[in-house]
């Protein structure tokens, strides 16, 4: 299966893609009306106007310093995840989506690193709850706003996950406990963005580790991988190799681009033509350097 992920409504119903991703709000706080031609995704907790307008939103530190995007390793800034006024917003944003469309993805889940977030009320919670591990705290935070998500989407969730498949990364980085997701969503997506795809042998450790993590979980797999400006014959090496451990693979923000990929890969396997090992101008997509 491959997908597209756009903000361009017109590029969902293209027929190189079997399903499209139309982002509804994004990082930057942008919003969009949702739409029934696609599934319509939502950046829950990175929100740069939000943290912008009210700086008080924001995740903080033992030492008070948010998370923002003027700081080291933010890419984006992002709302405290137990901000209750958010998060009712966001969850209005939701039953907006599925009026639209019964499917949903969901974004930017979680806490943004380890050691968010300090903030008073997230400590007072702490304190109050009934749960003597911090880290265990948040991850029934994050938990405990999936499911809230879970009970409005009738249709499949869909969940994007940092990539780091390594057993208990995830779950101390930003809360998200993957095991306890599973039981709450459909697919899971992983984007595993480079701007050239000139090797893949990282590409395929990653998707195979994510393969291994989930293969006695219930939702599928999805990679997502980014498709501005990057060769067509890189993409379509990178998509084999993802397409191989993964259920479905999503293209980011350049239709055009990914849909010469997928017509590429789709008249090669009607010809017969293999980009693999036996492939003598383009060697072994699985690769290292």
């Amino acid at each position: 299966m491959y997908g597209v992920v756009t903000r361009n409504a017109e590029e969902l119903e293209w027929s190189a893609f079997d399903v499209g991703c139309y982002e509804v709000k994004d990082v930057t706080g942008r919003a969009a009306a949702p739409l029934s031609t696609g599934v319509n995704m939502v950046s829950a907790f990175g929100d740069n106007a939000a943290v912008g307008d009210d700086p008080s939103m924001a995740a903080v530190d033992a030492e008070g310093r948010p998370a923002t995007r003027e700081r080291p390793y933010f890419d984006w800034s992002y709302v405290c995840p137990t901000h209750a006024e958010y998060r009712e917003g966001l969850l209005e944003i939701v039953d907006d989506c599925v009026d639209a469309n019964p499917d949903l993805r969901l974004d930017d889940v979680g806490f943004p690193r380890d050691g968010y977030c300090r903030c008073d009320r997230c400590d007072r919670r702490f304190a109050e709850s009934d749960v003597d591990d911090r880290e265990d705290w948040r991850a029934s935070v994050v938990t405990d706003f999936v499911a809230a998500v879970r009970d409005r989407v009738p249709g499949d969730l869909l969940l994007t996950l940092y990539p780091d498949p390594y057993p208990g990364h995830l779950r101390a980085r930003s809360g998200v406990d993957v095991e306890a997701l599973a039981a709450l969503v459909d697919r899971f997506v992983v984007p595993v963005y480079d701007t050239a795809y000139g090797t893949t042998y990282w590409l395929e450790t990653i998707v195979k580790g994510f393969e291994s993590r989930l293969s006695e979980l219930d939702p599928d797999l999805a990679v997502e991988l980014y498709a501005v400006d990057v060769d067509v014959d890189a993409l379509v090496n990178a998509t084999e190799v993802a397409e191989t451990y993964a259920d479905a693979v999503y293209f980011g923000y350049d239709a055009s681009n990914a849909a010469a990929a997928v017509r590429r890969m789709r008249a090669d396997r009607r010809e017969g033509v293999s980009h693999g090992a036996d492939d003598d101008t383009g060697g072994d997509a699985h690769s290292g350097p």
